[in-house]
């Protein structure tokens, strides 16, 4: 016993009935439901299924003498064959599919721990051309192996082959155009390089005694979380030359990260920046379109020692590998859970270099709701 599980196959467009003999190799219009007595009741076939010559008897059992098959021509694709074209030109590295395509559509996991880069222009374009989509987790996102990070498929159940040519142009044409220059694709998980912090805490209250840092706990679970480790943690009184020695020091000790909290604001004895600059940085950006974390600053020093990255395996962009990023944290990173460093750190450890422009974006989801029970990452913050 069978019935057809379709609405209205005689008004369905692109399909013709052929006798179940001749079906093999056809695709099936519609689900074909199978009924045994007090044993089965469910799907025998779904819509979309490639009719084999094996199954042609256990269509005859089910009565089936004709079937409602599509008819796709040549300037049509099925819906899977569009799926997985569509996923293959998007995919780039740290990347997979997850199995076949099911009913035109495929989901892309996370394949190792990182950050999920994704290419928004190139993403709306191919949403914007109507038959096909894909949809994603934000961009820079933290992600671990195995986590969902976007899914795509066919609208319909045949697309027209000029649409899917044009998807799949538009997604291999944005390689090298996007954020970082380069080879990304428009779906990829960059890996994180495991950093070496060096930290120096400064301000004369906390240097002399007068209060309990609050700093160090808080930087160190951060850098761990990473899988990063701390070279040296150094407390420094609010004068330029000594902030400097001690940055020096660190590097010296192997620091691949330098982090210095305090002294980031206008007052006179807020002098931080100013040992940073000292150090003979290559660029300097302070200020940042974040709350918490306006008075952020990043630059960038050059290390004469360090010609590339080859720790964890990470390759970096070529003019980036030698530069040790310099971290200024105003004081709400003591006070606040997440603040700009969760934004920036990952970023910077992937390789890429956050720059004016990058921190004037993060203007755009940039504001902390300071919700009672934190959620980040599940929140709006950095989106």
């Amino acid at each position: 016993m069978c019935d057809i599980d379709s609405s209205d196959t005689k008004n369905m467009t692109g399909t013709m009935t052929v006798p179940v003999t001749d079906a093999a190799g056809m695709v099936l219009a519609h689900d074909i439901t199978e009924i045994r007595k007090d044993e089965f009741k469910g799907r025998a076939f779904k819509k979309g299924h490639i009719v084999r010559q094996e199954d042609i008897p256990h269509l005859q059992k089910l009565g089936k003498e004709r079937l409602f098959v599509l008819s796709i021509s040549d300037d049509e694709v099925h819906e899977n064959d569009a799926a997985y074209a569509l996923a293959e030109a998007m995919m780039g590295e740290g990347v997979k599919m997850e199995g076949e395509p099911k009913e035109g559509k495929i989901d892309i996991l996370a394949d190792r721990d990182g950050l999920l880069k994704v290419n928004k222009d190139a993403l709306m374009q191919i949403n914007m051309l109507g038959e096909v989509m894909c949809a994603t987790l934000h961009s820079n996102t933290l992600v671990k192996k195995g986590r969902l990070v976007a899914g795509t498929r066919a609208i319909p159940l045949v697309v027209k082959k000029a649409v899917v040519e044009e998807a799949v142009k538009i997604l291999k044409g944005a390689r090298g155009r996007g954020q970082g220059a380069g080879e990304e694709a428009v779906i990829e998980v960059k890996g994180l390089r495991k950093p070496k912090a060096g930290i120096v805490i400064t301000g004369n209250e906390v240097y002399y005694g007068k209060i309990k840092d609050a700093f160090a706990p808080v930087i160190t679970k951060k850098i761990e979380a990473l899988d990063g480790e701390i070279v040296g943690i150094y407390y420094a009184p609010d004068d330029e030359k000594f902030i400097e020695a001690r940055l020096k020091e660190l590097i010296d000790a192997g620091a691949d990260l330098l982090i210095t909290t305090g002294g980031m604001s206008v007052d006179p004895d807020d002098v931080t920046r100013f040992a940073i600059r000292n150090l003979g940085v290559s660029e300097i950006n302070y200020g940042s379109a974040v709350l918490p974390g306006a008075m952020f600053l990043v630059a960038y020093l050059e290390d004469s020692n360090k010609s590339q990255v080859t720790s964890n395996e990470i390759k970096h962009e070529e003019e980036n590998s030698s530069l040790i990023p310099v971290l200024g944290i105003p004081a709400c990173g003591m006070y606040n859970n997440i603040t700009i460093l969760d934004l920036v750190l990952p970023r910077l450890l992937t390789g890429e270099k956050v720059g004016r422009k990058e921190l004037a974006e993060l203007g755009h989801g940039g504001l902390c709701l300071k919700c009672g029970e934190c959620r980040y990452p599940v929140c709006p913050f950095g989106k």
